[in-house]
Parts: C-alpha cells; structure tokens; sequence
C-alpha cells in the first residue's frame, strides 16, 4: 500500500463521498492510487480548480458534512484559494489537499515549486501541515479532518509527490511518533447559569424584542420560534441564515443590512432591546443605535462573542441547547402591540415587493423575474445566488418554507460561486432540486464552463434538475449602482459593459436544455419549463439594467442624489431615474400604510 493509497482509504474511514478535484502532475500518486480504489471516494471533475473549491463549499453548505476538495501542486493550489477563502470566511468546513514538488527538488527553484506551506497559513490558519514521511500521514489527515469539523473553518494537508509513492508505514508505539484515531464527538456547549440569568432579566425588562438570527440558528428553528412567541418579538435573519427560520411567519422580517427589507431596518430602528442568535452581521449601522438598545448574543464559538455591537451578556453556547435552558426563566410579554406593529410592517412590505415587482421595465424587470419564481419554488428546492445584483432580489423576493435551503458567498461576497454551489448542492442531495440565481458578470467568469460539469454528471442525480437563471442585463449592475450611490459617479462603461451571451444556446450545445425570455409574460412559463425538465435547464432572462437596488432605509433626499449624479452623464441616464422613482414611488402608494 503506497502514501497514497492510504489516504483515500483513510478518507473513506472518514465517510468522504466526493472529492471535489482537478488533475495535476503533482498529484498524479493520488490518481493511480483512485484508479486502484475504483474511484472511491468520488472523484468529481470541475473545470477549474476555483470551481472544485466552490462546489466543495456549496456541498458542505447544502450537506451539514465537511467538503474535500483536491489540487495539483503550484497553480492547481493557488486557483483554490478565492473558495476556500469563501469558506473559512463563512465558517464552512472544507479540507484541502494539495500536492508539491518533490521533497529532492524543494528550495531549487524548481518548476511549480511554489512555498504552499506559507501561502496557505492564512487560509488554514487553523491547520496546515506538509507530509514529509509516510508515518505522518494518519494523524495529519484525522487532525485537518476533525479541526475542519468542530471550528467550521478550513485545513489543508500538502503532500508532495514523492512521499505519495512512499510505502505507507503506520505510526509505531516509539518515542516521537503520533497514532491517531478517527471519530468526530457530537457535542453541545452550554452556557453558564449565571449568564443564563443576567440575559433573561434583559430580555424580561424589555418592551420591544428584536431578533436577529444567522446560520448558526439554523437547528434551532423550534427554539427560535416559542423564544419569539414568549417575547413577543420580530424576527430578522442576515444573509446567510436566510433558511433559518421560515417565512411564512407573519412577525419575520427577512433579511436585514444593505440588501435586506424595510421592516428589518424599521425593527432595529425603533427597538428597545437586541437578542442575536447564531449570527456575526457584520455592519453595526443596521443594527439599533449603541445607546438605545440593551443587547444579549449567544454564539457557539467563544471568539465570535462580542463583536459588532456593545451586548451586555455574551453567551457561549449552542443556540438550541441554549435557548431550551434560557426559556424556563423568560416571562411571556401580555402587551402585543410591539408584535403587532412588525406583522403590519411585514405585511406592508410584502404588498410593495408584489408593486415593485409589477413595475414595467425594458425588457424585463429582473425583480419580476425573482417575485414570479417564489410562488413555483418546490417545497424542497436548494437555492443558491450569485454575488451582485441577483443578491438583492434573491434576499428580497424568495420566502423560504418547508425544508428549503438557500445559500451565496456571505462574508467573502465573491464573484462566481452561484453555479458550482448548486453542483455541489446536487452532490450533497442528489434527490432535490437546485436552483442557481445568477448575473450575466458572474455567468460568464465562472458559471458557463461549469455547465459542462453539470452536463457530465446530471444522469446520476436522482432528480436532475438543476436550474440556472442568468439575469442579462449586460452589466456589471452592483458595482455600477455602488458607483451612483457611493462615489456620486455616473457609469464606466468600458469597465461594466458586457458582451450579451447567448446561454440558453449554450447549455444547448452542451447537450442541456434553455430558452431566452425577452418579455415579461414569458417569465412565468419559462420557470415552468425549467423546473419541469429532464435535465439542468438555463434561463436567459433579458433584464433591465436600470431598476435599482434601493436599499431599505433610503430616502427621497437620496434617489434624488442619486439621480443628480446620474444626470452628470451616465449613458442609461434617464431610463435609471425613471425606474428609481417607479421602485421608490411602490411604498408610498394609497393602501401601503404609508
């Protein structure tokens, strides 16, 4: 048995399916040895090693597993870094491995002989480590695995390619070797009861309660729901825990920050008292202001504690188990007016995003796009969006229920992950739809080449629907908003303009299906067709690059600045001012409760 071949064995002990891959010289001992293990775990082939990287996230994300994902020494282990950067930043567990130049060659300047053990210590701050003998290997491998698992971060094991070859040599019981073992403890930290006290007199003393959850609440839906009702309190989610909590429930407000809703902004506006769950938003100026709300957060990792806002109880716990000690101390709110209040609100907001989305645009109104898909989306569909524009509207127009998930590049907030995150979320749950949300920028830096992976593997897929809506709106539509809104600058178009495409004739000439939709009553048909297929199917949406991504808390003084910027010379300049008014003018309408 070489290096190699333990290793795939030892990934199999662990309970490994796929490993998300590129081949490479460097790592060429680990494909003879996958070859000899009859391609156990799974070898998945992307198109790039970026991609490999993303589809391992998006298979972590959509799994509750650990991702693996393997690379070639040199470029092969660069071109990895922006995804697992997208999961450190996000708290996923993802392992990587890489393969090195020969341990004779190393220091020779040698060809793709590049230091990995320095590039990747800030990625893998956690846990990096270069096999250099094959005694090594168990505990290397047991130790990136289990750190990965319990820190919701990444690890990485590089392997040169020499050692590879190795015959493999287990630990022996001598002085400076390290057996290992394998397993993962289940376990759920729990917090003081004294910390458990002090935050049930703030939560008690307060009047009106906000809630703000993440992913880190995710298992604890039911114990959100029943703390919710005994406080009387709202619900908002950040971005990553959308699919955290459902809804459906007429006190949540959605998302919160840049991209989320108006009763979210409204709740932390007008708020007395602040209990976070499972979430490190990041922008504090969302949030309610530092001398107007007394603020509790329970989080599992004890480094995440305290950040963002000045909380008076820092609680160090897993948010269910925390939540199911805390109940027996809070006191059930008897005013219901504070509830009452948000529900309005919410409901309020709903009737602008159906307005908003009805609003005529040229071609197609992209909010449109999105608000038609909430009403078709299957009970179990997996949802994953790109960074960009289409984060608004995904954030904004989808109503998560049942069991459906949904996830982007939260903290990293990366082009290009959309598409290979529904791959590896059909990897993770072969049996469920997924549906990709993407922009024509990000479809065509990462998302078209990844076509031909779902093309190559679709046939094993229980269900092979896998659905990517491009909207086309041949601009680099975030950026160029953020240049009106933020610098006051009209459009560069040399840097935003973008070749229109033809994806759907793409997918085609990949062997998958799609269709081009250039007017807005055939949108409702084309997400039929699409969820309706036999295999993954693109939607070419042709939308309108004017309608605007209005945050929730902007003002009329604002449009207008934003419009005055915009009359010093962008080239869309009045079709931007017109959809701006139109999408604003949705919330003050009669009946709006405005």
């Amino acid at each position: 048995m070489k290096v190699a071949d333990y290793l795939l064995q030892r990934l199999r002990e662990w309970e490994v399916e796929h490993v998300f891959a590129y081949p490479g010289d460097g790592i060429n001992g680990m494909l003879a040895a996958w070859g000899r293990a009859e391609n156990q775990p799974r070898f998945i082939q992307a198109r790039h090693e970026e991609m490999a990287a993303f589809q391992a996230v998006g298979y972590a994300k959509f799994s509750g597993r650990t991702g693996v994902c393997a690379a070639t020494s040199g470029p092969g282990a660069i071109h990895l870094l922006n995804g697992l950067y997208d999961a450190k930043l996000d708290h996923v567990p993802v392992v990587a491995i890489v393969g090195q130049t020969d341990r004779t060659a190393m220091g020779g300047s040698y060809q793709q002989e590049v230091d990995l053990v320095n590039l990747y210590k800030d990625v893998a701050s956690e846990f990096c480590e270069m096999v250099t003998v094959p005694e090594q290997l168990p505990n290397v491998l047991d130790r990136a695995m289990r750190v990965a698992a319990t820190r919701r971060t990444v690890t990485a094991l590089i392997i040169p390619a020499d050692v590879q070859e190795l015959d493999y040599e287990p630990p022996a019981h001598a002085f400076k070797q390290v057996p290992s073992s394998l397993g993962l403890p289940h376990y759920a930290p729990v917090p003081s009861d004294e910390d458990l006290a002090r935050a049930a007199e703030i939560l008690n003393q307060g009047e009106k309660v906000a809630i703000l959850i993440g992913q880190g609440a995710r298992h604890a839906r039911t114990e959100v729901e029943q703390v919710a009702e005994m406080l009387g309190a709202g619900v908002a989610k950040a971005l990553l825990g959308k699919d955290a909590f459902p809804d459906t429930l007429p006190y949540v407000t959605g998302s919160i920050g840049l991209l989320g809703t108006r009763p979210s902004y409204e709740m932390m506006r007008d708020c007395d008292t602040l209990l976070v769950i499972g979430s490190s938003f990041p922008y504090s100026n969302f949030l309610p202001d530092f001398d107007q709300a007394r603020a509790v957060q329970i989080d599992i990792d004890p480094s995440m504690v305290g950040l963002r806002y000045p909380f008076e109880v820092n609680i160090v716990g897993d948010s269910a188990e925390t939540l199911r000690r805390l109940m027996p101390s809070l006191e059930r709110k008897s005013d219901g007016s504070w509830r009452k209040t948000i529900e309005d609100n919410t409901a309020r907001w709903w009737e602008v995003m159906q307005r908003r989305a009805e609003v005529t645009a040229d071609p197609v109104n992209p909010e449109y796009v999105v608000h038609a898909l909430d009403e078709l989306l299957p009970e179990d569909v997996m949802l994953s969006a790109d960074s960009g524009s289409a984060a608004n509207w995904y954030a904004r127009h989808l109503r998560m229920r049942g069991t459906m998930r949904g996830s982007l590049s939260g903290t990293l907030a990366t082009m290009g992950p959309g598409v290979p995150y529904a791959i590896g979320a059909k990897f993770a749950q072969p049996g469920r739809p997924a549906i990709a949300i993407v922009g024509d920028g990000a479809m065509q830096m990462n998302g078209l080449a990844e076509l031909i992976t779902a093309a190559k593997y679709y046939r094993e897929w229980s269900d092979p629907r896998l659905v990517v809506a491009v909207l086309n709106n041949r601009d680099l539509n975030q950026v160029t908003w953020e240049m009106r809104a933020m610098q006051g600058a009209p459009q560069f178009e040399p840097s935003q303009h973008l070749p229109d495409v033809p994806y759907a004739d793409v997918a085609k000439l990949f062997g998958l299906d799609g269709v081009r939709v250039e007017q807005p009553d055939g949108v409702v048909s084309a997400w039929r067709q699409a969820l309706a297929a036999d295999r993954p199917f693109v939607v070419d949406f042709r939308t309108d690059p004017a309608v605007p991504p209005i945050p929730p808390h902007a003002t009329w003084d604002q449009i207008k600045a934003a419009a005055a910027a915009v009359l010093h010379g962008d080239s869309d300049r009045a079709s931007v001012i017109r959809q701006g008014v139109k999408a604003k003018v949705q919330e003050f309408l009669p009946g709006s409760g405005s």
